[in-house]
């Protein structure tokens, strides 16, 4: 649509538009309207199009493209707003890689929401790496971290100084961007402890995570009982844990009630092998 209402006024998108030009920061920082439904829509200003206004209220019963196709062109608005000159579906390294967002000449964004296999993201990554462009990746709902860690969540993580390991999260439900920071896992099982904080999917919510500056005080000590109980159920269970630790164990002779309460306590970055392991494999070598 090429007009929407803005404070019960009906304007154009490229009268919007024109303003945007003169300052980028103006973006979407204004509530616009559908004529018809009311409900809001979005200024989507596009290199292969006139200006034009669009319907950006997700709901989480959408599939995996439509809520791709949604988050990646949200997240544009949103860094156009905050002042970079953010283009969609870029072409890179002659054409063997695009870009969902590139947000200037050296970041790129990809909206993950499909299933990604590790091999796949590696090839990715180290296109991006090649040619010298930093890459950020935002899950969608499918790979949303919740209490326990998965596997398929690992190639996702990144780590800075500021936030430890951390964790980027799009919900365009909620028109937000985020951050699980200072994630870490238990010391066997796969229990993860985190911090969160919430940006608003806009221009002002860009520049504030690119702020963002957080205290990492050390977590809670771990439940170092409860993990005791978890490697004592594995070992009954004769899981792939249970089996590769009760190995290493019995190689060195110890049971469950000879090990000491440091393998039980010591938190670990997500996927990390497990202190425990290694002091079995240390004391296991020739």
């Amino acid at each position: 649509m090429y007009a929407a209402l803005l404070h019960q006024e009906l304007v154009l998108a490229v009268s919007e538009a024109a303003k945007v030009r003169e300052n980028p920061a103006y973006l979407n920082q204004e509530v616009y309207r559908c004529p018809r439904c009311r409900k809001p829509v979005i200024l989507v200003l596009s290199q292969k199009a006139e200006p034009f206004f669009k319907h950006y209220q997700v709901f989480r019963g959408l599939g995996e493209q439509e809520e791709h196709r949604q988050g990646k062109t949200l997240l544009k608005a949103a860094l156009t707003a905050a002042g970079l000159p953010a283009r969609l579906e870029v072409p890179l390294a002659d054409g063997a890689l695009r870009a969902d967002v590139l947000a200037n000449p050296g970041l790129a964004f990809e909206v993950q929401c499909a299933p990604l296999g590790q091999e796949e993201f590696a090839h990715r990554h180290a296109l991006y790496r090649s040619i010298g462009i930093k890459d950020i990746w935002l899950v969608g709902r499918r790979h949303y971290l919740g209490e326990k860690l998965k596997q398929t969540q690992l190639i996702f993580f990144r780590e800075n100084q500021l936030w430890g390991s951390y964790y980027l999260e799009i919900h365009q439900a909620d028109s937000l961007l985020r951050l699980k920071y200072q994630v870490q896992q238990a010391p066997l099982s796969q229990q993860l402890v985190y911090r969160q904080e919430d940006f608003p999917l806009d221009g002002e919510g860009i520049a504030a995570l690119w702020r963002f500056r957080p205290l990492l005080p050390p977590p809670e000590a771990a439940d170092w009982l409860k993990e005791r109980q978890y490697l004592d159920q594995q070992l009954k269970e004769k899981s792939r844990l249970g089996q590769k630790l009760g190995e290493l164990m019995y190689l060195r002779g110890y049971t469950l009630a000879d090990l000491p309460q440091e393998a039980f306590s010591h938190w670990r970055k997500p996927g990390e092998p497990s202190w425990l392991a290694g002091f079995l494999q240390q004391k296991t070598s020739p």
